[in-house]
């Protein structure tokens, strides 16, 4: 299948709209207009992004009504005891309470350490860099710095070859701004954003002829946001959202 900017952009203004958002854990983000509160829910809506959506939200929603009003309040005001206990109850497919009571634990040292997710991820960035992956690995450890022997199943590193669907869907959230993804990251530039790939991704783009490889891995990842690249260098994962509507939507390719 031929795919022209033409094309892509179309698609882009028929699908880029709030009323297509929900089931998506997107829509948690919109109840936060302060950025430092929004980051701390972008990361537990992202992180829990997988598996059926009716479980996504559900799970979401049961991590947020525990941290309400303020999840950044909440998360500064715990420790490790009363994370730990908080989240005892808490499994989202193999997600376990504890891994989400060490991944806040996580971001509340990050905090701690940089005031913000966003300046956490910030000291990571370097622009001359070729990809935003030491960035996103930076960041990654960080967050993980709390947890016992490392291992958290919501925090996959691109260092093992995870194309992080999760973390680059947090960031396309954070760092892309206009009818759907709400933004506030406004320092990381879109250019260097990797597509959030995961089969159902990787699928529309083999047949879109972006890819031919057969794993939804960073290589494939990267394989697939260059093609994006030639087509919107200055925003490679602009077409996500849309694009991910026509599975959910059963809706052939109207390319």
């Amino acid at each position: 299948m031929l795919i022209t900017r033409e094309k892509l952009d179309r698609l882009y203004e028929m699908y880029n709209h709030r009323r297509y958002v929900h089931p998506d854990p997107l829509e948690f983000l919109y109840a936060y207009p302060d950025i430092r509160e929004r980051e701390l829910a972008g990361l537990i809506a992202s992180s829990l992004a997988y598996g059926r959506v009716t479980q996504i939200l559900k799970s979401v929603s049961s991590v947020l009504e525990k941290m309400a009003p303020s999840p950044r309040s909440f998360i500064l005001d715990s420790t490790p005891k009363s994370l730990l206990a908080c989240f005892s109850g808490f499994r989202h497919r193999f997600t376990t309470g504890d891994e989400m009571a060490y991944m806040l634990l996580g971001a509340k040292q990050v905090i701690e350490r940089h005031g913000s997710l966003y300046d956490c991820f910030l000291a990571g960035l370097n622009e001359q860099d070729d990809s935003i992956i030491p960035a996103i690995s930076a960041f990654v450890n960080e967050l993980k710095s709390a947890a016992e022997e490392g291992v958290n199943s919501l925090l996959p590193s691109p260092e093992r070859g995870s194309a992080c669907k999760r973390i680059n869907l947090f960031l396309r959230w954070m760092v892309r701004k206009d009818r759907v993804d709400p933004g506030g990251w406004d320092k990381v530039p879109r250019s260097m954003l990797i597509i959030p790939l995961d089969t159902h991704m990787r699928h529309i783009c083999t047949d879109l002829n972006m890819t031919c490889r057969k794993n939804a891995d960073m290589p494939a990842a990267v394989e697939i946001t260059e093609a994006f690249r030639k087509i919107a260098p200055e925003d490679p994962v602009r077409y996500d959202f849309s694009l991910t509507r026509l599975g959910i939507r059963k809706e052939k390719y109207p390319l």
